[in-house]
């Protein structure tokens, strides 16, 4: 008696679907079964997509003809030279999901796609680089013929490589991403390679050091005092604890010298995409960054608080910190950077016992628990009042 699986839909002459899944089904030649030891071939193609499923099933037909047709020269006495050799105690080969020609670089693309539309530039480059390491280890290779073996190959090639621990973590999330994405638009039915995969403690992690109050006080009053371009760029940072990509892409419309508390919108524009949700916040202006802010809204003749590194069509921040860096190398200590104004920030918050939520809130970090989701946030006046507490220059 057979039974008949309700969830089985037959579909074609060689295909069925299994809870969404596509299978391929044959009838062994009643001549060759003692040697399959099987009256049927039954195997997963591995996917959803009917269009993949077809590719696979004439490719596996082909392959059947082929074993089988051998077999039975075999059977008469005649083999023939390079043919498809298949012992009887070995199952014939079958097209896997690996078949369904999903390479490495159609995840690529089907990321840069999804996952790139309002992104930065340097979003761009670094998903360029990270999944070129992958295609230049394993070669553009099909999807699913990459397992936890390729896997591991790659995580050697990236410590051969001489990459830290942290940066084999950030190449593997975003290989990772591509391969669920492609998975996920394409029905593949397999476990993605990349989850899971050990990654051990390699490399020296480069710390960037917080700048002290002394030396910042130091900068604040040479950028007061030269009160250029890029000076005033520094000063607004300074007392903000904003990124450098921030500050550098913000327009006229984002002050608002005139409110009762002076402030800064953080916000998305289409030049310049911020890195967080979190990252949108109104910030108060004091101190040095108050005084910067009201010379920047002065100087500049266009929309642009700092047009040398902004515009419509986007901003660089790259070519800002190479500026700002070379001068601040001769006046800061070793190691310390324009980005350490925003350690530094948090360090200065940190040391008189501010909260590290309203640290949070203030700097656009992620404060962690699903409570902070919901609200609007600390009034203006809270972070103003913590704020003032380390401006070292009235």
């Amino acid at each position: 008696m057979v039974v008949v699986d309700q969830t089985v839909d037959q579909i074609g002459r060689h295909l069925f679907r299994k809870r969404g899944i596509y299978y391929y089904s044959r009838r062994v030649p009643k001549g060759l079964q003692t040697r399959f030891q099987r009256v049927r071939v039954v195997a997963s193609l591995h996917t959803r997509c009917i269009k993949q499923a077809r590719t696979a099933s004439v490719i596996l037909t082909a392959q059947l003809d082929a074993v089988w047709g051998q077999l039975y020269l075999e059977d008469i006495g005649i083999r023939l030279t390079g043919s498809i050799q298949q012992p009887s105690s070995v199952q014939p080969p079958l097209p896997t999901a690996a078949r369904t020609g999903i390479r490495i670089s159609d995840a690529h693309q089907i990321y840069l796609k999804l996952k790139g539309r309002g992104k930065s530039d340097l979003f761009y480059a670094s998903t360029e680089r990270n999944i070129g390491y992958a295609k230049d280890c394993l070669g553009d290779a099909e999807l699913t013929v990459v397992g936890r073996t390729e896997a591991g190959k790659f995580r050697d090639y990236l410590i051969d490589r001489g990459l830290t621990t942290v940066s084999i973590k950030r190449v593997f999330s975003t290989v990772r991403a591509a391969f669920n994405l492609a998975i996920s638009e394409h029905g593949l039915d397999f476990h993605n390679p990349f989850s899971g995969t050990f990654i051990p403690e390699v490399g020296k992690k480069k710390t960037r050091p917080p700048i002290s109050p002394t030396y910042i006080r130091s900068i604040q009053r040479e950028c007061m005092a030269t009160n250029d371009e890029r000076r005033q760029l520094i000063a607004v940072i300074s007392d903000t604890g904003m990124r450098l990509a921030e500050a550098v892409g913000l327009v006229k419309s984002d002050i608002h010298l005139d409110a009762p508390i002076p402030y800064v919108s953080i916000q998305v524009h289409h030049w310049r995409p911020l890195k967080t949700p979190s990252s949108v916040r109104d910030v108060p202006l004091v101190g040095v960054s108050l005084w910067a802010t009201k010379q920047a809204m002065a100087y500049s003749r266009g929309d642009f608080l700092f047009p040398s590194y902004a515009n419509q069509n986007g901003t660089n921040a790259n070519s800002a910190s190479a500026a700002l860096n070379k001068w601040l190398r001769e006046r800061l200590p070793e190691g310390s950077v324009i980005h350490s104004f925003r350690h530094s920030m948090r360090d200065r918050l940190r040391a008189i016992e501010c909260p590290a939520d309203i640290v949070d809130a203030i700097g656009g970090w992620t404060t962690q628990g699903v409570g902070h989701a919901y609200g609007s946030g600390y009034p203006m006046d809270v972070k103003k009042r913590w704020l003032e507490k380390v401006v070292l220059i009235g």
